[in-house]
């Protein structure tokens, strides 16, 4: 094995456990019952809606949609090389 091999398999493992911990940090979400499945949602959105993305829920988001895109690269890489 060469070495760039090794050391992007060990950040690949840490990647794959920080994405791990972040998805395991969010709260769970409720459906919202039937109301959302007929469309019956809430349509306007409330405040915590439209601010969500500067709550802690909202950044752990986009660090994971973030890691799963970086997880899908280097995983790309990996079967390359």
């Amino acid at each position: 094995m060469s070495v760039p091999f090794i050391i992007l398999s060990v950040v690949f493992v840490l990647c794959c456990a920080a994405m791990v911990f972040a998805i395991l940090a969010q709260k769970k979400r409720s459906a919202g019952g039937m109301g959302s499945v007929a469309g019956m949602g809430n349509v306007a959105g409330s405040y915590w809606d439209k601010n969500k993305a500067n709550t802690t829920d909202g950044k752990l988001e986009k660090w994971t949609k973030i890691g799963a895109v970086l997880i899908g690269i280097m995983s790309i890489v990996l079967c390359i090389i």
